[in-house]
């Protein structure tokens, strides 16, 4: 067994699961709390649509949920595959791009930069185990994309430093590209696929 195969079982071993599922989770929960000023000024029938980080963590907490009981639940797979790379980038990219633009980042900052770039990580690492099919994945790209109209038509986009608000139009077609290029590369690693095998 070459490193990268053992590396990829031990992903897959109860201690690493359980470790991340707890990592997974607490993350989850302040990614919530970050948002608690939003989804208060918020109606309440958009919130499913504000949270995007932390509800993609959350899927993926259920993923590994799944795993340490010995199952499997494709839909949700595809859920925390999906959405763990397109906002794990996201943030990332919104964060360095605030800083680039004059805005000053604090500790806080440069910590949503690790997790967020954590979850991209985690969410390509986990391809092997992925058992979703073209329809699950269809199911998450109508989500994903629906999400995206409604962050930039509706206004409910994560909060952003005010730097940033000029380009929004431009972060608007360049979250619907990042949405299709996560939604690309889980169709061709899982059900096309054509990498990790």
């Amino acid at each position: 067994m070459n490193y990268w195969s053992w590396f990829i079982h031990w992903l897959g071993e109860r201690s690493t699961l359980k470790l991340l599922f707890i990592v997974n989770l607490l993350g989850t929960i302040y990614g919530y709390y970050w948002y608690k000023q939003q989804l208060l000024e918020t109606p309440l029938y958009w919130w499913p649509f504000v949270p995007d980080s932390p509800t993609a963590s959350l899927f993926f907490c259920f993923v590994l949920l799944a795993y340490l009981l010995g199952r499997k639940w494709p839909l949700l797979e595809a859920f925390a595959g999906v959405t763990l790379f397109k906002y794990g980038i996201w943030a990332t990219v919104m964060i360095i791009w605030t800083g680039l633009l004059g805005g000053e980042l604090y500790w806080e900052h440069y910590m949503l930069i690790f997790s967020h770039l954590g979850m991209a990580v985690q969410a390509l690492l986990f391809i092997p185990y992925y058992t979703f099919k073209a329809y699950h994945l269809g199911v998450v790209a109508i989500w994903t994309l629906s999400n995206d109209v409604l962050d930039y038509t509706v206004g409910i986009f994560p909060w952003l430093h005010y730097y940033l608000h000029p380009f929004l139009p431009t972060i608007y077609v360049s979250t619907v590209i990042l949405s299709i290029i996560s939604i690309s590369i889980y169709y061709f690693t899982v059900i096309k696929k054509k990498i990790f095998t």
